[in-house]
């Protein structure tokens, strides 16, 4: 089959599929994108570059302009692989950015399977969840302006899928029935319990942690109040008060991924400011953002990881610690709730309260056989629902419905 890949970041949400595309050696797999420094093997890439972005756009407009630029430059790019013969069988890409929009044009008739990753929400969802943080009333428009480029694609040929019933039920009720439920994998040879790994000296630069200290992870792209931020650093003074000897580890960048950025400073040091002066420095380590086998070392080493987010789309990392058997303390939000099981594959705590999560999180630092326990049962949660096998399954289901069978077995 002829594969015609879109996401603005190669490889984006598609590198496992890609990659077991490319092992079959029998399909011609093509990847619109703009430029970066990634590559696959087997994988032809067809670039495009975006223009800066028009200060004078209207600033409720600005994310629809910047969408219809995409779609703009990649039905162009499209338009040249067309020009040199290329025909796909199925058009494979994220909406979110609008890169899809146009290539109906340019290959009217062909499949399209489009990821559908979150529908945004005035009520119910991220928006005002937090009151600590509530939304002004001149960024409703915005928010709501948010869903132009869903809705553009939700009214163009195509199927959708998505990767949680949570993101799935974010989207109108009207629009259910054209995306599918598909869930994520994880590689399970590469993020699995390690005991060689709790055996030794963790080190990381700067922070040893020896076998026998209690070692408390927190995994974020930024330390923001999205992913609960603000809520670990305020549980850290009673957690390392009452286990003096523990070591905690907050990994992520000071940039903002979601949500508002502070005017002169980071959400680090604005909680340093906030909570330092109660907390042991020594103990306490910001690595930012660590390379892939690290991490997952990290996670192996964990003896308590702390999981929050708002009503938002999950992270990579909280699939991870799960396939990694960590006990994990985790928001009781309708997101993570599809992933940890209270008392079953973790432990559940209120969001919006340091105090609870900092009982939780010494729940576990206290009692080594409950956190055995919760580790072992997220190890088997991600065994069950989280293979790469299953994952792979699904995508060539789906593919095979799109295009008649043209996939295969």
């Amino acid at each position: 089959m002829r594969f015609l890949f879109v996401h603005q970041n190669f490889p984006g949400q598609y590198l496992h599929l890609v990659r077991h595309l490319v092992d079959q050696a029998v399909h011609d797999v093509v990847f619109i994108t703009e430029e970066n420094g990634n590559a696959i093997p087997g994988v032809r890439k067809a670039v495009y570059r975006m223009p800066p972005t028009r200060l004078e756009t209207n600033r409720d407009a600005q994310e629809f302009e910047t969408g219809m630029i995409h779609a703009q430059l990649a039905a162009g790019v499209a338009a040249n692989l067309r020009a040199m013969g290329f025909q796909p069988d199925i058009i494979i890409g994220h909406q979110g950015w609008g890169e899809l929009l146009n290539l109906q044009d340019v290959f009217p008739g062909v499949p399209v399977l489009g990821y559908f990753e979150f529908f945004y929400n005035l009520h119910g969802y991220d928006v005002n969840f937090d009151p600590e943080f509530p939304s002004s009333p001149d960024s409703l428009p915005r928010i709501r302006a948010k869903n132009a480029i869903n809705l553009l694609a939700l009214s163009n040929p195509g199927h959708g899928q998505t990767p949680t019933r949570f993101q799935h039920e974010s989207y109108p009720a009207w629009a259910r029935d054209g995306i599918s439920v598909l869930a994520e994998g994880v590689n399970l040879d590469v993020c699995r319990p390690d005991p060689a790994v709790r055996a030794a000296v963790l080190d990381l630069p700067g922070f040893p942690v020896g076998p026998e200290e209690k070692l408390v992870t927190y995994v974020a792209r930024d330390l923001e109040p999205y992913r609960g931020f603000h809520i670990v650093m305020r549980a850290l003074p009673a957690i390392l008060r009452r286990h003096p000897g523990a070591k905690v580890v907050l990994v992520g960048a000071d940039g903002v991924s979601y949500g508002a950025r502070l005017v002169n400073s980071t959400w680090r040091e604005w909680l340093m400011g906030e909570v330092g002066p109660d907390l042991d420095a020594s103990r306490i380590h910001f690595p930012g953002r660590l390379n892939y086998e690290t991490y997952v070392r990290l996670l192996q080493r964990s003896d308590a990881h702390v999981y929050l987010t708002y009503p938002f789309v999950a992270s990579w990392s909280l699939r991870e610690a799960l396939a990694c058997g960590c006990a994990i303390a985790a928001s009781d939000t309708a997101p993570v709730q599809e992933f940890v099981r209270h008392g079953e594959t973790g432990l559940l705590t209120p969001f919006h309260d340091p105090g609870a999560l900092a009982d939780t999180v010494c729940a576990l630092l206290d009692d080594a056989g409950l956190a055995g326990r919760l580790g072992m049962e997220a190890r088997a949660f991600a065994e069950q629902t989280l293979r790469m096998s299953d994952h792979i399954a699904g995508y060539r289901a789906l593919i095979n419905r799109l295009t008649d069978g043209k996939l295969g077995d």
